[in-house]
């Protein structure tokens, strides 16, 4: 941490000096600049080329670096042409294929300094396994082979890997690796549906998936859940009046509910699908998230389904980083072969550095300890983030205390608008995630989601939730 504040700190120093010297003009050495600033030739080196890649200077082996060349101010030019094109193709087609990335972005968006981050989708830098993921990529690059061109279906021994935490049966011949879990779904709903199409949604739900399902043109049709997760009796008559052909859910830990779908409903969610002749996209993003206290939770779907109903996606992005895009979709099947087809045509194979740094990753001593961590550690902040609200927001409605994922799920008295709070929760300090694009059709209240997993602990929890209050309590009577 301290090098990279010392990067950025002689970057803005050198970056504020560039006017001293006329383009192509030489900067100090870089033993100079040592000397000057006294910091090291590696924090030298890194500050030059953070300005090299901003345009700022031209780096010359063996001559130094040079001011750049000041750049022809770009030619405003007139867009207006391409309302009318992108819009065009709407009228013939059923679903618009407009993308709405808001629900998504406010989950990836960093907010401003000094903004408590309850919105975040990923774990703490404190949280993420840093030097394992450091210690793994660099053995990844010393292994045979690592820059060469992977197979299009991914690694032999990651596709294995990801078979036996999938359990059941399921084969590494029956895994495709994918860059991330957001790919995974993008190339399932692209195999399994046509534009125009309904395709069934818990509702509440993750609202990437709902982005990717527009996107491509499909028509999402939202089924009711209560605190077990998604209701069989509407899911049926949800796919008899629809005519859909894929359900997408996440029996363990919804995203944001929190519900885990219990055995029975398990069961009838995959009869219910079979006997509609569709497929089930099950979302098995939390399953390395759980909390410490949750006991013994249930396999996957995919793992006791002989008859390829289930297509599993699931990623290691959530445990570790969100530059860890390496994940995985199962199927069995046919539609196997449609799923490979759609995802070369769209992304050829996953770079074999990161499936190499996967291996790595898993099979080191490190994956263990960093799973029980992040299990302790998650149960704490969930606990912490918990009794606040109960303390200081009692306005606010928590139907469910998950025992696993990273987030609360919450609901707004009807006076509180939730646009209105969050607005107001910016001015005070910290950021959460609006519950409406969580919904595809008209949500029956106002909620948030608090994220505890990408805040740096109990104290910052515990302030997060007092500038809450101060929100609330400009807005209330």
């Amino acid at each position: 941490m301290h090098e990279r504040s010392s990067v950025a700190e002689l970057a803005k120093s050198l970056r504020a000096e560039l006017d001293r010297y006329s383009p192509g003009g030489k900067l100090p050495s870089s033993r100079a600049l040592v000397e000057r600033y006294r910091v090291s030739p590696v924090t030298v080196t890194r500050a030059l080329a953070q300005l090299a890649a901003e345009g700022l200077v031209v780096t010359r082996p063996g001559a130094g670096a040079f001011r750049a060349e000041t750049r022809a101010p770009a030619t405003a030019g007139d867009t207006s042409w391409q309302e009318v094109t992108l819009s065009a193709d709407a009228a013939s087609e059923l679903v618009p294929r407009a993308v709405d990335a808001s629900g998504v972005l406010v989950t990836l968006a960093a907010p401003p300094p000094g903004v408590i981050e309850f919105n975040g989708g990923y774990l703490h830098p404190s949280l993420q396994p840093e030097g394992a993921l450091s210690a793994a990529l660099a053995r990844a690059g010393r292994r045979p082979g690592a820059w060469g061109r992977p197979p299009t279906d991914g690694l032999t021994e990651l596709r294995e890997w990801f078979a036996r935490e999938i359990g059941g049966g399921v084969t590494g011949a029956e895994i495709l690796i994918t860059a991330g879990g957001q790919s995974a779904l993008t190339t399932a709903l692209r195999a399994l549906t046509a534009p125009g199409t309904p395709v069934l949604v818990e509702s509440p739900t993750y609202p990437g998936m709902l982005a990717v399902a527009r996107a491509s043109g499909l028509r999402p049709v939202p089924v009711p859940t209560d605190a077990d997760g998604i209701r069989p009796d509407h899911l049926e008559a949800a796919f008899r009046a629809t005519g859909a052909r894929v359900l997408v859910c996440q029996p363990l830990f919804q995203n944001p509910t929190g519900a885990l779908l219990p055995p029975d409903r398990r069961r009838e969610v995959v009869r219910i699908a079979r006997a509609a002749g569709a497929f089930v996209v099950e979302d098995d993003f939390a399953r390395r998230l759980v909390h410490e206290d949750a006991g013994p939770v249930p396999p996957p779907l995919a793992a006791d389904d002989p008859d390829g109903v289930v297509v599993h996606v699931c990623s290691l992005t959530k445990i570790t980083s969100a530059s860890l895009r390496v994940g995985a979709l199962a199927a069995r099947g046919p539609v196997l072969e449609r799923l490979r087809a759609i995802q070369v045509v769209d992304s050829f194979f996953v770079p074999r550095p990161l499936q190499e740094a996967a291996l790595e990753l898993v099979g080191s001593p490190a994956w263990p300890r960093h799973l029980r961590t992040v299990s302790q550690e998650l149960k704490a902040r969930r606990d912490a983030l918990t009794a606040a609200v109960a303390v200081r927001l009692p306005e606010l409605a928590l139907p469910h205390v998950p025992s696993g994922g990273y987030h609360l799920w919450l609901r707004l008295p009807d006076t509180l608008p939730e646009s209105t709070l969050l607005a107001a929760a910016l001015r005070a300090g910290v950021t959460a995630a609006p519950g409406r694009p969580y919904f595809c059709a008209e949500p029956p209240a106002g909620h948030i989601r608090l994220s505890f997993a990408g805040v740096a602990g109990p104290t910052e929890i515990a302030e997060g939730v007092r500038r809450l209050r101060t929100a609330m309590d400009e807005l209330l009577p």
